[in-house]
């Protein structure tokens, strides 16, 4: 998505966690790191310091599909509006943890497992358990305990955002994930709106939101 920007015109910044995937990202992306539009940083947000690391702050930050691996969204949500400049919005983009495949369970080796919609939401004991009986490598079961953990609804989003100083400037919900479209040949829809508006069963039955974030007066 970053590359987007940069073909308009813009600098973009990718940050990071992994080496392994700047270095991926940083050989995609040869052609505009060496024109100096675009970068990479393998590093820890929290580590980083805006007003000392950074020449400006950021008009727009882009969270697609990474809200929901992260820990602690209470701290980590509201820790984004020190990289913004007055005005500068965030784009979060995440499927809500309840929706049929929100466990990611899809990535699961077991072919019946990977097809289950739902079984996500069980408790983990007997999540594991599941995955167990299915025959699933410690490490992909370990990996689905991280996504477990992590998995935020729609609700829990909103709360984050309203307690912190930010406010949603527009949302956008999706029966069917833009996403699918090159991943399952599936066209994109729209929710319903008498869906969209009916707390907790909207997280059900809706695969992807995405919502523009801007910070109150500072």
């Amino acid at each position: 998505m970053i590359q987007a920007f940069v073909e308009k015109g813009h600098h973009g910044l990718g940050i990071e966690l992994s080496p392994s995937r700047v270095a991926l990202a940083k050989e995609f992306h040869d052609d505009w790191i060496r024109k100096g539009k675009l970068d990479f940083w393998s590093k820890n947000i929290y580590d980083i310091r805006p007003d000392q690391d950074f020449e400006e702050l950021f008009d727009v930050i882009v969270m697609k599909d990474v809200i929901e691996h992260i820990p602690d969204q209470e701290k980590f949500i509201p820790w984004l509006k020190q990289f913004l400049k007055p005005g500068g919005v965030i784009f979060f983009g995440f499927p809500p943890w309840q929706m049929p495949f929100g466990g990611h369970q899809q990535m699961l080796e077991n072919k019946w497992l990977s097809k289950m919609p739902y079984i996500h939401l069980l408790p983990w004991t007997l999540y594991r358990k599941v995955l167990s009986w299915g025959g699933e490598r410690e490490v992909k079961i370990i990996g689905q305990q991280e996504i477990w953990d992590t998995g935020i609804s729609i609700e829990r989003f909103k709360r984050i955002v309203a307690g912190n100083g930010m406010t949603i400037l527009a949302e956008k919900y999706w029966l069917i994930n833009p996403v699918y479209e090159s991943k399952f040949n599936l066209k994109p829809r729209v929710q319903l709106p008498l869906i969209t508006r009916m707390p907790w069963v909207r997280n059900f039955l809706t695969t992807a939101v995405y919502f523009l974030v801007g910070v109150n007066d500072r």
